[in-house]
């Protein structure tokens, strides 16, 4: 924003400080004057009368003829004072906020990394710096993850489209390819591109929080997600268990559900070749509801556990090649979990696999009569206070 000239904050305090030095000075001066005025009588009578015929010296006209040049001059005195002590003081006064103003300059210009790391005790100033350098941080963390996003995005969808370049020019030059082969390998490309389209839009949305809240339970969205999946599941040998109590919490249904059947999803396709199984569990808290996504699989180091959240990282090698998702799916889960003040935590499971944690925020719920979900039959006996 263009703004006009004006004076300085360092000059403002100046003035201030030498006005009501001048102020402070003027009203002690009048307090002087007064008490001379009511308790200086007007004459003396002088112990040696011959310094004056009459014997009476006049007090009051003396002093008045002393007082005000004096008085002139200290007001003087104090006003230089004022002036050059103010000056003083008022830039010792904003020098951190020089600091603070120089730090704000060069994060203007894209340096990040600097701090200004202001020492001394806790004031209003040194509080301003901190939070100054906590958001610093904050944004060259969040600039740092953009970048690699924006690198791995590119370099996930440089993929596919190149892949659709090379059957397309083999179609081309090669006129014995069989068609049908290269339109199905196309096909495959294309919905990978898709996918990966649609999930950089759904976590761009969630980190955007633009979403309506509203009541939603977390026990709902887990048998829906079960339900959904378990088609999958079953082709693939894969058990899934469901249990847990109403989890209620407010957001997006649509994200939530997306959330739930992201971790279900993960949990099944990252799993052993035979006999795997998936814990679903929903559990209320004080305060929070948790949902809980256990598989088994491959056994897995914290250090890598720690890395899967991460946008395009995968974990173990999935157990069928028809699923090979986009590398997005626990990146999407933490978005929105974040963008529901929430917390997802990833804990290696000792005999093998990986325990995936969501805790969300739990409103206070009045307990109802209890109610039938339509498709999955299970009994519910909480909904949300009616507004």
């Amino acid at each position: 924003m263009d703004r006009a000239p004006g004076r300085s904050v360092r000059l403002k305090l100046t003035l201030s400080y030498a006005g009501f030095l001048m102020v402070a000075g003027a009203l002690l001066l009048a307090a002087v004057w007064v008490f001379l005025l009511r308790y200086v009588p007007d004459r003396a009578m002088l112990i040696n009368p011959d310094d004056r015929p009459d014997g009476v010296f006049p007090v009051r006209s003396v002093l008045q003829d002393v007082f005000a040049p004096r008085a002139a001059a200290v007001l003087a005195f104090l006003l230089v004072f004022g002036l050059v002590g103010g000056w003083i003081l008022a830039g010792r006064m904003l020098a951190p906020l020089t600091r603070i103003t120089d730090a704000t300059r060069m994060a203007t210009h894209g340096s990040l990394s600097h701090r200004i790391r202001l020492p001394g005790r806790k004031d209003e100033f040194r509080e301003l710096a901190d939070a100054f350098d906590a958001m610093l941080a904050r944004l060259e963390a969040h600039v740092a993850e953009q970048q690699r996003f924006a690198a791995n995005a590119s370099h996930e969808l440089r993929t596919p489209l190149a892949i659709s370049k090379a059957l397309i020019d083999v179609a081309r030059t090669d006129p014995s390819a069989d068609t049908g082969e290269v339109i199905d390998r196309l096909h495959a490309v294309n919905t990978r591109a898709i996918d990966l389209t649609e999930a950089l839009l759904l976590l761009s949305r969630a980190n955007q929080r633009s979403f309506t809240r509203e009541h939603v339970d977390l026990s709902l969205m887990a048998e829906e997600a079960t339900e959904t999946l378990l088609p999958l599941a079953e082709k693939h040998g894969v058990t899934i268990e469901t249990r847990g109590d109403i989890a209620p919490t407010i957001g997006s249904r649509a994200l939530l559900l997306q959330l739930t059947t992201n971790l279900v999803h993960n949990a099944i396709v990252h799993n052993l070749p035979e006999q795997g199984g998936v814990w679903v569990t929903t559990t209320v808290r004080p305060g929070t509801v948790v949902l809980t996504v256990e598989n088994t699989g491959e056994k897995l180091t914290a250090q890598r556990v720690s890395t899967l959240t991460e946008p395009f990282q995968r974990g173990t090698e999935r157990i069928h090649t028809d699923h090979a998702g986009v590398g997005l799916g626990l990146a999407i889960v933490k978005t929105i979990a974040q963008a529901h003040d929430g917390t997802l935590t990833l804990t290696p499971r000792s005999g093998g696999g990986i325990r995936i944690t969501v805790e969300l925020p739990h409103p206070h719920f009045r307990t109802s009569p209890a109610r039938r979900h339509p498709l999955t039959g299970r009994t519910t006996g909480a909904v949300p206070p009616e507004r």
